[in-house]
């Protein structure tokens, strides 16, 4: 979006911005230079939410130190019932009663008002009365009310009318709402306040109270319910240890399970005893077996037999040792028979000292005082183990009472919890109903002094909200925008060069003879034939040794002729022989403007011949005769292109008008004889969908579509290096 261009917007529209802001000016003056001085009064009305001074004896710290959210919302809740209708009716119904009882009402009455009669009046007091005492709205679905309803809409006490002049708010961060009112006159502004306020405080009074003795009731019945619940219970529990004779199951259990862990360390310990005394009476009785006396004796029977075969053994060595002659080969076996000997006779001596007889009498007695033990050991397991399965019976008894005893305590535990915790709401909701309402109006509102005049700042207001307006509404005016009003617009639009504009020419009518050859014509011909002389540049550029340039247009109506006509002007100026022809047969303005001898149709069927239609002057002419026809109905395209290639020889230049794209062939078939195509499009329109399909015909014509001319430009509209 270029800024410039709209600045340029607001600079064509500069007396519309001026005008309209003056026009709202005084319009808002003479509707508001009689308007009544008004009336403010106000006051404070505190609400005890955050002022701790105002809290009672029994206000827990949890209210003290209430959370921001939290006395936000307590604001929020006060503010919404302060302008709620139930309230602010019984502030209607008392102004409408003092107007009606008074001889100096605080409004002047209405048309309606005044029509009424005496008992029309007093009905209508009535009614308020009756709603005012019992808090109640006006039905609109009652005829009668409904009429009473637009009573109130004519004096404006109604409550739409009054919450337009009410203001409500919290006073920063206090503890205090602010409540003022605004009207015109000073003592209404002081009743309505304190009226408001009243009405408010009673309200709010009431509807507390009422919550506040509901509470009451609701958990002064829950207590006695939970309460009963509790009782029966109990009882319950109490009637079972009775029945099934249960003292104190914990203190039962707790003894229980002392005597069996006592004895079931005792038959341990005698078992322990039992196997301890077994082991030794065991070994005493090994120690007095048979077997030890005869393992004695014949331990020396064998011991002494052993040393008789060996002195014999000996006996008999020594005969022979003899009988040899002392041969030195008894020698050996004679000491080795003394060694065995000597080893022998030492056995004897140890068996003999360590005979197990000698000790029997000590053995004896303790046998005796073991065997004792043992019994004692033995006979008490028994009784043990009879005491551990009485001890196991009685706990198992005691099992089915603990369980019933355990679920039934569990139960008055929680109807106990339950009890307390009503007992406390209930408790706190009588606190409650009997402390004091915290709001209250801190001071009475007082009749005030006129507020400053908003005349003027109406006025200005006025005049700046217009004036913004109008900027705001030409802002999307252009913003929406999609015509064509430069060669930029255009070029952007189609992606396509644009060769050159033209502006439009002031003037109802036109002589293009005398702008061209007059020398003393004015700046907008001078601009006008200097641009079409630009144009005539860079066509002919572009151009080369071609000659053939068709002109046309995207619709009827976009001034091909008159840039037609002129860019023949500004051939002729070149010196250049120039052939225009009027091709558009179904709108042949150029036949009309310039009435020529020669026509299109009697040249192409050869009635007439080229010199026929050269003229005299450096341009020449060939008109049609419309009858809406085409090219290609009057010859064939091979003789079309020679009768051309023939008059490329006598002119310079030949300029032909086609019609616009929209006639589809008649247009077309002139493509397929010109060199070069121009098209011509007026500024101020926008390229339609419809329009981007011949565009797009136009684009695919690379070797012959030079480009646009962009004609009837608006210079307001041209950057300012354009218009130098």
């Amino acid at each position: 979006m270029d800024l410039s261009s709209f600045i340029k917007v607001l600079s064509r529209h500069k007396y519309t911005l001026i005008i309209v802001p003056i026009v709202a000016v005084i319009v808002t003056y003479f509707l508001v230079r009689n308007q009544p001085d008004t009336y403010l009064s106000s006051t404070l009305m505190s609400t005890g939410i955050v002022d701790q001074t105002q809290q009672g004896v029994g206000s827990s710290a949890a209210n003290a130190v209430l959370q921001d959210t939290r006395i936000q919302q307590e604001f929020n809740n006060l503010l919404a019932m302060i302008k709620s209708k139930k309230v602010v009716d019984q502030l209607s119904y008392k102004l409408m009663m003092h107007d009606l009882t008074s001889a100096t009402p605080y409004r002047k009455p209405s048309k309606l008002f005044s029509s009424l009669g005496t008992s029309a009046k007093a009905h209508a007091l009535e009614v308020y009365n009756k709603l005012y005492q019992n808090h109640e709205s006006l039905s609109l679905f009652n005829a009668d009310q409904r009429g009473l309803h637009d009573l109130l809409v004519s004096m404006k006490y109604d409550d739409q009318s009054l919450l337009q002049k009410l203001s409500v708010y919290r006073s920063d961060n206090s503890d205090y709402l602010y409540v003022q009112f605004e009207s015109d006159n000073p003592d209404l502004s002081a009743l309505a306040v304190n009226s408001l306020c009243e009405e408010f405080i009673n309200y709010y009074a009431t509807l507390i109270k009422g919550n506040q003795q509901r509470s009451v009731t609701f958990y002064s019945e829950l207590v006695k319910a939970k309460n009963d619940t509790l009782q029966k219970l109990l009882n319950k529990l109490k009637d079972y240890k009775i029945k099934n004779r249960v003292l104190s199951l914990t203190e039962q259990s707790k003894s229980l399970y002392a005597q069996l862990s006592d004895f079931e360390t005792r038959l341990q310990q005698n078992e322990k005893d039992a196997i301890a005394y077994k082991a030794a009476l065991n070994d005493i009785d090994n120690q007095f077996n048979p077997a030890d006396r005869k393992y004695a004796e014949s331990s020396m029977v064998r011991i002494n037999q052993n040393l008789a075969g060996t002195q014999s053994q000996l006996e008999a060595l020594n005969n022979e040792y003899v009988q040899s002659g002392f041969k030195p080969g008894y020698t050996a076996r004679i000491d080795s028979l003394n060694r065995v000997l000597s080893t022998q006779i030492g056995q004897a001596s140890d068996k003999y000292i360590n005979n197990p007889m000698v000790a029997k009498q000590s053995l004896i007695q303790q046998k005796l005082a073991l065997q004792v033990q043992y019994d004692l050991a033995k006979n008490s397991t028994g009784s043990i183990r009879n005491e551990i399965g009485m001890i196991n019976q009685r706990l198992t008894g005691l099992v089915p009472h603990e369980a019933i005893v355990q679920a039934q305590e569990s139960a008055i535990q929680l109807a106990r919890d339950e009890y307390l915790e009503v007992l406390y709401k209930y408790n706190q909701s009588r606190f409650d109903s009997n402390t004091l309402v915290h709001l209250k109006q801190s001071e009475m509102a007082m009749p005030g002094g006129a507020q400053p005049s908003k005349k003027m700042l109406l006025v200005i207001i006025s005049g700046v909200v217009s004036f913004i307006f109008c900027i705001v509404v030409f802002f999307i005016l252009f913003y929406f925008d999609s015509s064509v009003k430069t060669p930029a617009d255009l070029a952007n639009a189609t992606k396509t060069d644009v060769l050159g504009y033209l502006h439009k020419l002031n003037g109802s009518t036109l002589d293009l003879r005398q702008i061209w050859t007059d020398t003393h014509s004015n700046e907008d011909e001078r601009q006008f034939k200097n641009l079409m002389q630009s144009i005539r540049y860079e066509i002919d550029t572009d151009l080369k040794n071609d000659k053939i340039l068709l002109i046309n247009s995207l619709v009827q109506g976009e001034g091909k002729t008159f840039l037609t006509l002129n860019l023949a002007y500004a051939y002729s100026f070149i010196n250049k022989k120039v052939l225009l022809i009027d091709g558009d047969f179904t709108s042949p303005d150029i036949t009309k403007a310039v009435k020529p001898n020669a026509y299109l149709e009697d040249f192409l069927s050869g009635q007439i011949q080229a010199d026929q239609i050269t003229s005299v002057s450096k341009i020449s002419v060939l008109g049609n005769r419309g009858n809406d026809g085409s090219l290609m109905q009057i010859a064939s395209e091979h003789e079309i292109r020679q009768k051309f290639d023939y008059l490329k020889t006598i002119f310079d230049i030949i300029i032909v008008e086609a019609p616009g794209l929209n006639t589809l062939n008649k247009s077309k078939e002139w493509v397929t004889v010109a060199d070069k195509i121009v098209t011509v499009f007026k500024a101020g329109k926008g390229l339609k969908e419809y329009h981007k399909a011949q565009v797009s015909y136009l684009k695919s014509l690379p070797g012959q579509y030079m480009g646009w001319i962009l004609n009837e430009t608006d210079p307001k509209q041209l950057p300012a290096e354009e218009l130098a």
